[in-house]
């Protein structure tokens, strides 16, 4: 005895439910996240435009970092004497850190303003990228190196027997502004560097996650 043969079941109406049910996403997750009109990643030519003008500013700043180095960093005393009829020049005081103090200062100042210039660009693009931190980079370096020959051209003559005959005999003088350790040239690209990357790190846009079930198996 065999069963009597019955037609299949006619297929879904989709007009039942509204439509039928969506595809997998691309990677097997259910539906993909809809398109709300947000932000859009930058293209390639606007980030490097961006980053060509960071790089410029952040090299214009490097006047003021030259500027505040010759006003606060502190001065080497000098002392011009006259020995067998020539002109001798000597440190007054010859355990002073003066000279240790005017590269901590620069040190110190292009920390500063390697954190400053780094959160500045974070809140201006937070997405970051890379074009940014390489200006970051590149900028602070100018800065530094602009800063550092402001230094000398407005700090006091490297010309000092010059300028001991000027002020006298046994006179105290103060000595060229100099940068001994020229690593401090490299402090402000560092902490623009660091802080940069750490912003975007804490507070930088997240990438949007798929949502729905995974595929079983």
């Amino acid at each position: 005895m065999t069963a009597p043969l019955t037609p299949p079941p006619p297929p879904h109406d989709p007009s039942s439910q509204g439509a039928w049910p969506p595809p997998p996403g691309p990677y097997g997750y259910g539906a993909q996240v809809p398109h709300d009109g947000g932000p859009q990643e930058p293209g390639l030519l606007t980030e490097l435009r961006d980053a060509a003008v960071v790089t410029v500013l952040v090299t214009v700043l490097g006047v003021l970092l030259g500027l505040l180095w010759v006003w606060l960093a502190p001065r080497v005393p000098l002392v011009g004497d006259v020995v067998d009829g020539g002109w001798v020049v000597y440190l007054k005081d010859t355990e002073g850190e003066q000279a240790v103090g005017a590269d901590g200062t620069f040190t110190l100042l292009g920390l500063a303003f390697g954190a400053v210039t780094a959160a500045a660009v974070f809140l201006w693009r937070r997405r970051g990228g890379v074009p940014l931190v390489v200006a970051l980079a590149l900028g602070g370096l100018f800065a530094s190196l602009i800063a550092w020959r402001i230094g000398l051209w407005l700090g006091p003559t490297d010309d000092v027997l010059t300028h001991a005959k000027s002020v006298g005999k046994g006179v105290t003088f103060s000595a060229p502004l100099k940068l001994g350790a020229h690593g401090a040239l490299l402090a402000w690209s560092m902490a623009a560097m660091v802080v940069h990357l750490g912003l975007t790190a804490l507070f930088g846009p997240r990438d949007p996650e798929l949502y729905g079930t995974p595929p079983a198996g």
